[in-house]
């Protein structure tokens, strides 16, 4: 598959958290940072995923708000 999306960040599902629609991924893309993606119950569902599968976390977006 190829993507458009260029900040790719391979790592490894830490925790699965679902709710009543979404579900939380929490996803270790190394140590001590953690990536969380907010997805449905159905993708979850769907790419049968589990704690400890490699992933990739792929962020696109068109604005990125930086905080101090």
């Amino acid at each position: 598959m190829k993507l458009s999306a260029r900040n790719i960040l391979p790592g490894k599902v830490q925790e699965i958290v679902k709710g009543q629609t979404t579900s939380h991924v929490k996803i270790k893309v190394a140590p001590g940072i953690v990536v969380t993606a907010s997805i449905t119950n159905e993708a979850v569902d769907e790419l049968v995923l589990k704690k400890g599968d490699k992933v990739s976390a792929i962020v696109k977006a068109s604005d990125v708000i930086v905080g101090k």
